[in-house]
Protein backbone atom coordinates (compact mmCIF):
# COMPACT_ATOMS: atom_id res chain seq x y z
CA UNK A 1 0.00 0.00 0.00
CA UNK A 2 2.52 2.23 0.51
CA UNK A 3 4.41 1.55 -2.60
CA UNK A 4 0.92 2.69 -4.24
CA UNK A 5 0.84 5.76 -2.44
CA UNK A 6 4.48 6.85 -3.28
CA UNK A 7 3.46 6.11 -7.32
CA UNK A 8 0.40 8.03 -7.27
CA UNK A 9 1.44 11.31 -4.79
CA UNK A 10 4.11 11.31 -7.67
CA UNK A 11 1.82 12.99 -9.94
CA UNK A 12 0.82 15.61 -7.55
CA UNK A 13 4.38 16.15 -6.51
CA UNK A 14 7.21 15.83 -9.29
CA UNK A 15 7.73 18.57 -11.74
CA UNK A 16 5.13 17.68 -14.62
CA UNK A 17 8.09 17.93 -17.38
CA UNK A 18 9.78 15.08 -15.94
CA UNK A 19 6.88 13.33 -15.23
CA UNK A 20 5.69 13.32 -18.85
CA UNK A 21 9.35 12.55 -20.20
CA UNK A 22 9.40 9.81 -17.64
CA UNK A 23 6.53 8.28 -18.63
CA UNK A 24 6.85 8.79 -22.01
CA UNK A 25 9.52 6.87 -23.65
CA UNK A 26 8.64 3.46 -22.65
CA UNK A 27 5.38 3.94 -23.89
CA UNK A 28 6.74 5.34 -27.15
CA UNK A 29 8.78 2.55 -27.75
CA UNK A 30 6.14 0.13 -27.37
CA UNK A 31 3.80 2.07 -29.71
CA UNK A 32 6.81 2.52 -32.11
CA UNK A 33 7.26 -1.19 -32.78
CA UNK A 34 3.73 -1.50 -32.85
CA UNK A 35 3.75 1.07 -35.88
CA UNK A 36 6.72 -1.04 -36.96
CA UNK A 37 4.57 -4.05 -36.82
CA UNK A 38 1.67 -2.32 -38.55
CA UNK A 39 4.05 -1.26 -41.64
CA UNK A 40 6.14 -4.55 -42.12
CA UNK A 41 2.83 -6.73 -41.85
CA UNK A 42 1.21 -4.50 -44.95
CA UNK A 43 4.75 -4.82 -46.49
CA UNK A 44 4.48 -8.64 -46.26
CA UNK A 45 0.85 -8.50 -47.45
CA UNK A 46 1.23 -6.00 -50.02
CA UNK A 47 3.83 -8.43 -51.30
CA UNK A 48 1.56 -11.50 -51.26
CA UNK A 49 -1.08 -9.47 -52.97
CA UNK A 50 -2.53 -6.35 -53.94
CA UNK A 51 -5.76 -7.67 -52.93
CA UNK A 52 -5.19 -8.87 -49.66
CA UNK A 53 -4.12 -4.93 -49.10
CA UNK A 54 -7.19 -3.32 -50.43
CA UNK A 55 -8.41 -6.02 -47.51
CA UNK A 56 -6.15 -4.99 -44.79
CA UNK A 57 -7.89 -1.31 -45.33
CA UNK A 58 -11.38 -2.26 -44.97
CA UNK A 59 -10.80 -3.95 -42.01
CA UNK A 60 -9.08 -1.61 -40.31
CA UNK A 61 -12.24 0.14 -39.20
CA UNK A 62 -12.92 -3.29 -37.01
CA UNK A 63 -9.93 -3.30 -35.85
CA UNK A 64 -10.07 0.27 -34.31
CA UNK A 65 -13.40 -0.94 -32.75
CA UNK A 66 -12.57 -3.84 -31.48
CA UNK A 67 -9.62 -1.72 -29.72
CA UNK A 68 -12.14 0.96 -28.91
CA UNK A 69 -13.93 -1.72 -26.71
CA UNK A 70 -10.58 -3.14 -25.00
CA UNK A 71 -8.86 0.25 -24.73
CA UNK A 72 -11.64 2.00 -23.56
CA UNK A 73 -12.73 -0.30 -20.94
CA UNK A 74 -9.02 0.06 -19.78
CA UNK A 75 -9.18 3.74 -19.78
CA UNK A 76 -12.42 3.54 -17.52
CA UNK A 77 -10.21 1.50 -15.00
CA UNK A 78 -7.17 3.51 -15.42
CA UNK A 79 -8.84 7.07 -14.60
CA UNK A 80 -11.20 5.63 -11.75
CA UNK A 81 -8.13 4.09 -10.21
CA UNK A 82 -6.12 7.45 -10.79
CA UNK A 83 -8.80 9.08 -9.33
CA UNK A 84 -9.12 7.00 -6.01
CA UNK A 85 -5.12 6.68 -5.34
CA UNK A 86 -5.33 11.17 -5.51
CA UNK A 87 -8.13 10.35 -2.73
CA UNK A 88 -5.44 8.21 -1.19
CA UNK A 89 -8.07 5.31 -1.49
CA UNK A 90 -5.94 2.52 -2.38
CA UNK A 91 -7.90 -0.44 -1.78
CA UNK A 92 -10.77 1.06 -3.67
CA UNK A 93 -8.28 1.40 -6.52
CA UNK A 94 -7.53 -1.94 -6.27
CA UNK A 95 -10.91 -3.48 -6.04
CA UNK A 96 -12.02 -1.27 -9.54
CA UNK A 97 -8.98 -3.27 -10.64
CA UNK A 98 -9.82 -6.23 -9.98
CA UNK A 99 -12.87 -5.75 -12.67
CA UNK A 100 -10.70 -5.50 -15.56
CA UNK A 101 -10.09 -9.59 -16.19
CA UNK A 102 -14.14 -10.30 -16.24
CA UNK A 103 -14.71 -7.39 -18.15
CA UNK A 104 -12.27 -8.12 -20.86
CA UNK A 105 -13.99 -11.86 -21.47
CA UNK A 106 -17.20 -10.80 -21.62
CA UNK A 107 -16.40 -8.26 -24.10
CA UNK A 108 -14.02 -10.65 -25.84
CA UNK A 109 -16.41 -13.39 -26.26
CA UNK A 110 -19.88 -10.66 -27.31
CA UNK A 111 -17.30 -9.39 -29.86
CA UNK A 112 -16.19 -12.37 -31.97
CA UNK A 113 -19.67 -13.89 -32.00
CA UNK A 114 -21.00 -10.58 -33.89
CA UNK A 115 -17.99 -9.73 -36.03
CA UNK A 116 -17.75 -13.44 -36.92
CA UNK A 117 -21.70 -13.53 -38.17
CA UNK A 118 -21.43 -10.21 -39.65
CA UNK A 119 -17.82 -10.25 -41.64
CA UNK A 120 -19.11 -11.56 -45.19
CA UNK A 121 -22.02 -8.53 -44.97
CA UNK A 122 -19.41 -5.93 -43.83
CA UNK A 123 -16.42 -6.65 -46.41
CA UNK A 124 -19.75 -6.45 -49.46
CA UNK A 125 -20.76 -3.16 -48.27
CA UNK A 126 -16.79 -2.13 -49.02
CA UNK A 127 -15.91 -3.75 -52.16
CA UNK A 128 -17.90 -5.88 -55.22
CA UNK A 129 -14.30 -7.48 -55.88
CA UNK A 130 -14.65 -11.57 -54.77
CA UNK A 131 -11.21 -11.51 -54.20
CA UNK A 132 -11.20 -8.79 -51.79
CA UNK A 133 -14.48 -10.13 -49.97
CA UNK A 134 -12.66 -13.44 -49.63
CA UNK A 135 -9.54 -11.83 -48.14
CA UNK A 136 -11.93 -9.72 -45.58
CA UNK A 137 -13.46 -12.66 -44.23
CA UNK A 138 -10.79 -15.10 -44.02
CA UNK A 139 -8.21 -12.45 -41.91
CA UNK A 140 -11.30 -10.43 -40.28
CA UNK A 141 -13.16 -13.46 -38.85
CA UNK A 142 -9.15 -14.96 -37.47
CA UNK A 143 -8.07 -11.43 -35.46
CA UNK A 144 -11.64 -10.82 -34.17
CA UNK A 145 -12.67 -14.46 -32.69
CA UNK A 146 -8.90 -14.38 -31.64
CA UNK A 147 -9.09 -11.11 -30.22
CA UNK A 148 -8.59 -12.30 -26.13
CA UNK A 149 -5.52 -11.25 -26.29
CA UNK A 150 -5.91 -7.86 -27.30
CA UNK A 151 -9.36 -7.63 -25.00
CA UNK A 152 -6.85 -8.76 -22.18
CA UNK A 153 -3.62 -6.78 -22.76
CA UNK A 154 -5.38 -3.56 -22.98
CA UNK A 155 -7.35 -4.19 -20.40
CA UNK A 156 -4.47 -5.21 -17.90
CA UNK A 157 -1.72 -2.55 -19.56
CA UNK A 158 -3.99 0.45 -18.03
CA UNK A 159 -4.18 -0.86 -14.54
CA UNK A 160 -0.54 -1.18 -14.51
CA UNK A 161 -0.40 2.42 -16.38
CA UNK A 162 -2.57 3.63 -13.48
CA UNK A 163 -0.01 2.67 -10.90
CA UNK A 164 3.10 4.65 -12.72
CA UNK A 165 4.12 1.08 -14.11
CA UNK A 166 5.18 1.82 -17.75
CA UNK A 167 7.81 -0.98 -18.47
CA UNK A 168 5.66 -4.16 -17.79
CA UNK A 169 3.22 -2.85 -20.62
CA UNK A 170 6.49 -1.59 -22.48
CA UNK A 171 7.96 -4.98 -22.23
CA UNK A 172 4.95 -6.67 -23.19
CA UNK A 173 3.90 -5.21 -26.35
CA UNK A 174 7.54 -5.05 -27.34
CA UNK A 175 7.25 -9.04 -27.40
CA UNK A 176 4.43 -9.29 -28.72
CA UNK A 177 5.11 -7.06 -31.66
CA UNK A 178 8.26 -9.04 -32.51
CA UNK A 179 6.29 -12.36 -32.10
CA UNK A 180 3.93 -10.59 -34.78
CA UNK A 181 7.11 -9.72 -37.19
CA UNK A 182 8.44 -12.90 -36.76
CA UNK A 183 5.44 -14.79 -37.91
CA UNK A 184 4.18 -12.60 -40.40
CA UNK A 185 6.66 -13.74 -43.30
CA UNK A 186 6.88 -17.62 -42.16
CA UNK A 187 3.06 -17.73 -42.11
CA UNK A 188 2.54 -15.92 -44.64
CA UNK A 189 4.65 -17.63 -47.43
CA UNK A 190 5.10 -20.59 -45.32
CA UNK A 191 8.96 -20.78 -45.04
CA UNK A 192 10.66 -22.84 -43.01
CA UNK A 193 8.22 -25.85 -43.94
CA UNK A 194 5.26 -24.08 -42.33
CA UNK A 195 1.85 -24.00 -44.41
CA UNK A 196 1.50 -21.28 -46.83
CA UNK A 197 -1.25 -19.45 -45.11
CA UNK A 198 -1.50 -16.52 -47.47
CA UNK A 199 -3.26 -13.15 -45.61
CA UNK A 200 -4.67 -15.57 -42.90
CA UNK A 201 -1.22 -16.06 -41.67
CA UNK A 202 -0.68 -12.54 -41.29
CA UNK A 203 -4.16 -13.01 -38.99
CA UNK A 204 -2.41 -15.46 -37.22
CA UNK A 205 0.42 -13.87 -36.59
CA UNK A 206 -1.43 -10.76 -34.95
CA UNK A 207 -3.31 -12.95 -33.05
CA UNK A 208 -0.04 -14.70 -31.78
CA UNK A 209 1.67 -11.51 -31.39
CA UNK A 210 -1.27 -10.04 -28.77
CA UNK A 211 -1.54 -13.00 -27.02
CA UNK A 212 1.99 -13.13 -25.78
CA UNK A 213 1.58 -9.98 -25.02
CA UNK A 214 -1.34 -10.50 -22.93
CA UNK A 215 0.39 -13.33 -20.87
CA UNK A 216 3.30 -10.89 -20.04
CA UNK A 217 1.12 -7.55 -18.25
CA UNK A 218 -1.55 -10.60 -16.50
CA UNK A 219 1.43 -11.43 -14.12
CA UNK A 220 1.61 -8.26 -12.55
CA UNK A 221 -1.98 -6.58 -13.60
CA UNK A 222 -4.17 -9.25 -12.41
CA UNK A 223 -5.87 -8.38 -8.87
CA UNK A 224 -8.50 -10.47 -7.26
CA UNK A 225 -12.20 -9.69 -8.60
CA UNK A 226 -14.36 -7.97 -5.69
CA UNK A 227 -17.38 -9.01 -3.96
CA UNK A 228 -20.25 -9.59 -7.15
CA UNK A 229 -22.47 -7.70 -5.29
CA UNK A 230 -20.02 -4.40 -6.28
CA UNK A 231 -19.96 -5.72 -9.95
CA UNK A 232 -23.22 -3.68 -11.74
CA UNK A 233 -22.03 -0.29 -9.64
CA UNK A 234 -18.50 -0.69 -10.52
CA UNK A 235 -18.71 -1.55 -14.22
CA UNK A 236 -21.53 1.33 -14.57
CA UNK A 237 -18.65 3.62 -13.36
CA UNK A 238 -15.91 2.37 -15.16
CA UNK A 239 -18.18 2.85 -18.37
CA UNK A 240 -19.13 5.79 -17.74
CA UNK A 241 -15.28 7.32 -17.55
CA UNK A 242 -14.81 4.81 -20.57
CA UNK A 243 -17.10 5.89 -23.07
CA UNK A 244 -15.68 9.36 -24.21
CA UNK A 245 -12.88 6.70 -25.31
CA UNK A 246 -14.27 4.02 -26.62
CA UNK A 247 -16.78 6.52 -28.25
CA UNK A 248 -13.97 9.06 -29.44
CA UNK A 249 -11.83 5.12 -31.02
CA UNK A 250 -15.32 3.91 -32.23
CA UNK A 251 -16.10 7.06 -34.10
CA UNK A 252 -12.92 6.37 -35.72
CA UNK A 253 -14.56 3.43 -36.74
CA UNK A 254 -17.50 4.35 -38.54
CA UNK A 255 -15.94 7.62 -40.27
CA UNK A 256 -13.21 5.64 -41.80
CA UNK A 257 -15.97 2.87 -42.72
CA UNK A 258 -18.23 6.00 -44.32
CA UNK A 259 -14.63 7.45 -45.62
CA UNK A 260 -14.21 3.95 -47.56
CA UNK A 261 -17.31 3.90 -48.68
CA UNK A 262 -16.93 7.26 -50.41
CA UNK A 263 -13.56 6.27 -51.83
CA UNK A 264 -15.17 3.10 -53.04
CA UNK A 265 -17.12 4.91 -55.31
CA UNK A 266 -13.96 6.32 -57.16
CA UNK A 267 -12.24 3.17 -57.12
CA UNK A 268 -10.26 0.26 -54.80
CA UNK A 269 -6.99 2.33 -55.48
CA UNK A 270 -8.29 5.39 -53.37
CA UNK A 271 -9.40 3.10 -50.63
CA UNK A 272 -5.92 1.33 -50.47
CA UNK A 273 -4.34 4.79 -50.32
CA UNK A 274 -6.80 5.65 -47.18
CA UNK A 275 -5.35 2.46 -45.79
CA UNK A 276 -1.86 3.52 -46.31
CA UNK A 277 -2.27 6.74 -44.90
CA UNK A 278 -3.38 5.20 -41.71
CA UNK A 279 -0.57 2.90 -41.44
CA UNK A 280 1.50 5.43 -41.84
CA UNK A 281 -0.08 7.75 -39.10
CA UNK A 282 -0.43 5.22 -36.56
CA UNK A 283 4.05 5.90 -37.33
CA UNK A 284 4.03 9.37 -36.55
CA UNK A 285 1.58 9.55 -33.89
CA UNK A 286 3.33 8.01 -31.47
CA UNK A 287 4.08 11.11 -29.71
CA UNK A 288 0.91 12.51 -29.45
CA UNK A 289 -0.25 8.62 -28.39
CA UNK A 290 2.12 8.62 -25.55
CA UNK A 291 1.37 11.85 -24.27
CA UNK A 292 -2.65 10.94 -24.19
CA UNK A 293 -1.33 7.92 -22.10
CA UNK A 294 0.74 9.41 -20.16
CA UNK A 295 -1.26 12.66 -19.01
CA UNK A 296 -4.70 10.78 -18.08
CA UNK A 297 -3.38 9.92 -14.88
CA UNK A 298 -1.70 12.69 -14.11
CA UNK A 299 -4.68 15.10 -14.63
CA UNK A 300 -6.84 12.95 -12.85
CA UNK A 301 -4.96 12.68 -10.17
CA UNK A 302 -4.27 16.56 -10.16
CA UNK A 303 -8.16 17.36 -10.88
CA UNK A 304 -8.98 14.87 -7.74
CA UNK A 305 -7.01 17.45 -5.95
CA UNK A 306 -7.91 20.85 -7.31
CA UNK A 307 -4.74 21.52 -8.82
CA UNK A 308 -5.78 23.55 -11.28
CA UNK A 309 -2.49 25.19 -11.95
CA UNK A 310 -1.30 21.09 -12.83
CA UNK A 311 -3.98 20.18 -14.77
CA UNK A 312 -3.46 23.20 -17.20
CA UNK A 313 0.26 22.75 -17.02
CA UNK A 314 -0.19 18.59 -17.84
CA UNK A 315 -1.97 19.85 -20.97
CA UNK A 316 -0.03 22.85 -22.40
CA UNK A 317 3.54 20.59 -21.93
CA UNK A 318 1.72 17.79 -23.71
CA UNK A 319 0.29 19.81 -26.52
CA UNK A 320 3.61 21.53 -26.73
CA UNK A 321 5.62 18.44 -27.06
CA UNK A 322 3.14 16.83 -29.40
CA UNK A 323 3.12 19.63 -32.04
CA UNK A 324 6.80 19.52 -32.00
CA UNK A 325 7.50 16.51 -33.22
CA UNK A 326 3.96 16.00 -35.46
CA UNK A 327 5.61 19.13 -37.66
CA UNK A 328 8.56 16.83 -38.63
CA UNK A 329 5.23 14.32 -40.01
CA UNK A 330 3.88 17.14 -41.56
CA UNK A 331 7.54 17.60 -43.07
CA UNK A 332 7.46 13.80 -44.04
CA UNK A 333 3.98 13.86 -45.77
CA UNK A 334 4.86 17.34 -47.53
CA UNK A 335 8.18 16.40 -48.99
CA UNK A 336 8.41 11.99 -49.59
CA UNK A 337 5.04 11.13 -50.02
CA UNK A 338 6.45 8.91 -53.24
CA UNK A 339 8.74 6.74 -50.96
CA UNK A 340 6.54 6.30 -48.29
CA UNK A 341 3.67 5.19 -51.13
CA UNK A 342 6.13 2.73 -52.90
CA UNK A 343 7.24 1.19 -49.69
CA UNK A 344 4.10 -0.73 -49.64
CA UNK A 345 2.73 -0.57 -53.25
CA UNK A 346 3.90 -0.46 -56.71
CA UNK A 347 0.81 0.38 -58.44
CA UNK A 348 0.91 2.91 -60.23
CA UNK A 349 -3.10 4.28 -59.53
CA UNK A 350 -2.43 4.05 -55.95
CA UNK A 351 1.04 5.87 -55.98
CA UNK A 352 -0.45 9.24 -58.11
CA UNK A 353 -3.42 9.01 -55.97
CA UNK A 354 -1.59 9.15 -52.59
CA UNK A 355 0.84 12.03 -53.55
CA UNK A 356 -1.60 14.08 -53.53
CA UNK A 357 -3.75 13.17 -50.80
CA UNK A 358 -0.56 12.81 -48.60
CA UNK A 359 0.42 16.20 -48.98
CA UNK A 360 -2.78 17.47 -48.47
CA UNK A 361 -3.43 15.38 -45.17
CA UNK A 362 0.03 16.60 -44.13
CA UNK A 363 -1.24 19.83 -43.85
CA UNK A 364 -3.68 18.80 -40.55
CA UNK A 365 -1.15 17.42 -38.65
CA UNK A 366 -0.23 20.38 -36.36
CA UNK A 367 -3.91 21.18 -35.49
CA UNK A 368 -4.79 17.87 -35.22
CA UNK A 369 -2.90 17.60 -32.27
CA UNK A 370 -4.79 20.18 -30.44
CA UNK A 371 -8.32 18.02 -31.54
CA UNK A 372 -7.25 14.70 -30.32
CA UNK A 373 -5.93 16.16 -26.98
CA UNK A 374 -8.79 18.31 -25.91
CA UNK A 375 -11.14 15.05 -25.28
CA UNK A 376 -8.34 13.68 -23.39
CA UNK A 377 -8.78 16.10 -20.84
CA UNK A 378 -12.48 16.16 -20.68
CA UNK A 379 -12.02 12.39 -20.22
CA UNK A 380 -9.37 12.54 -16.97
CA UNK A 381 -11.86 14.56 -15.23
CA UNK A 382 -14.36 12.41 -15.65
CA UNK A 383 -16.45 15.46 -17.63
CA UNK A 384 -17.54 12.30 -20.80
CA UNK A 385 -20.58 14.85 -22.10
CA UNK A 386 -17.74 17.00 -23.22
CA UNK A 387 -15.30 14.65 -24.51
CA UNK A 388 -17.77 12.81 -25.85
CA UNK A 389 -19.28 16.13 -27.92
CA UNK A 390 -16.02 16.98 -29.24
CA UNK A 391 -15.23 13.28 -30.64
CA UNK A 392 -18.90 13.33 -32.51
CA UNK A 393 -18.37 16.78 -34.06
CA UNK A 394 -15.23 15.63 -35.31
CA UNK A 395 -16.26 12.49 -36.96
CA UNK A 396 -19.77 12.49 -37.48
CA UNK A 397 -20.45 15.63 -38.37
CA UNK A 398 -17.74 16.80 -40.09
CA UNK A 399 -15.33 13.53 -41.27
CA UNK A 400 -18.10 12.49 -43.29
CA UNK A 401 -19.94 15.20 -44.44
CA UNK A 402 -17.25 16.69 -45.57
CA UNK A 403 -15.86 14.79 -47.55
CA UNK A 404 -18.92 13.98 -48.81
CA UNK A 405 -19.07 17.43 -49.55
CA UNK A 406 -15.57 17.93 -51.26
CA UNK A 407 -15.65 13.99 -52.70
CA UNK A 408 -18.66 15.57 -55.56
CA UNK A 409 -16.38 18.02 -56.70
CA UNK A 410 -13.33 15.30 -57.48
CA UNK A 411 -11.61 12.85 -55.70
CA UNK A 412 -8.42 15.45 -55.42
CA UNK A 413 -11.04 17.65 -53.19
CA UNK A 414 -11.91 14.88 -50.93
CA UNK A 415 -8.61 14.88 -49.30
CA UNK A 416 -9.15 18.59 -48.03
CA UNK A 417 -11.44 17.21 -45.32
CA UNK A 418 -8.86 16.42 -43.18
CA UNK A 419 -7.28 19.81 -42.69
CA UNK A 420 -10.45 21.62 -42.34
CA UNK A 421 -12.08 18.95 -40.21
CA UNK A 422 -8.76 19.75 -37.39
CA UNK A 423 -8.45 23.44 -37.76
CA UNK A 424 -12.77 23.45 -36.98
CA UNK A 425 -12.48 20.66 -33.97
CA UNK A 426 -9.67 22.55 -31.94
CA UNK A 427 -11.50 26.08 -32.25
CA UNK A 428 -14.20 24.19 -30.01
CA UNK A 429 -12.29 22.30 -28.00
CA UNK A 430 -10.69 25.76 -26.87
CA UNK A 431 -12.93 27.71 -26.32
CA UNK A 432 -14.62 24.36 -24.28
CA UNK A 433 -11.52 24.22 -22.66
CA UNK A 434 -11.08 27.47 -21.75
CA UNK A 435 -14.42 27.48 -19.81
CA UNK A 436 -13.61 23.98 -17.97
CA UNK A 437 -10.32 26.09 -16.11
CA UNK A 438 -13.03 28.66 -15.04
CA UNK A 439 -15.01 26.45 -13.39
CA UNK A 440 -16.10 26.76 -9.53
CA UNK A 441 -14.44 23.29 -8.40
CA UNK A 442 -10.72 24.11 -9.92
CA UNK A 443 -10.97 28.03 -8.99
CA UNK A 444 -12.83 27.90 -5.02
CA UNK A 445 -9.84 26.76 -3.62
CA UNK A 446 -7.98 29.43 -2.80
CA UNK A 447 -4.29 28.31 -3.50
CA UNK A 448 -5.34 27.43 -6.55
Amino acid sequence: MEQIKEESSYFGTERISRILFKMAPPVMLAQLIQALYNIIDSVFVGKYSETGLTALSIIYPIQLLMIALAVGTGVGINTIMASKLGLGQGDKADEYAGIGTPLAAVLWVLFAVVCYAIMPFYAATQTSSPEVISDVVSYGRIVCVFSFGLFFESVLTKILQARGDMKTPMTAQIIGAVINIILDPLLIFGLFGLPKMGIAGAAAATVAGQVSAALIVMKKGFRKPPAMRKFPRYTANIFRLGLPNILMQSAYTFYIFGLNVILASFSDAAVTVLGLYYKWQTFFFIPLGAMQTCIVPVISYNYAARNKERCRKTLNTSILFGMVLMFIGTLCFLIIPEPMLSFFSKDEQVIAIGINAFRIIGISFIPLVTSLTYPVLFQAVGASFKSSLLTIIRTVFLFVPLGYLFSRFGLEYFWITYPITEVITTTVGFFMCRSFFKHPYLTENGNQ
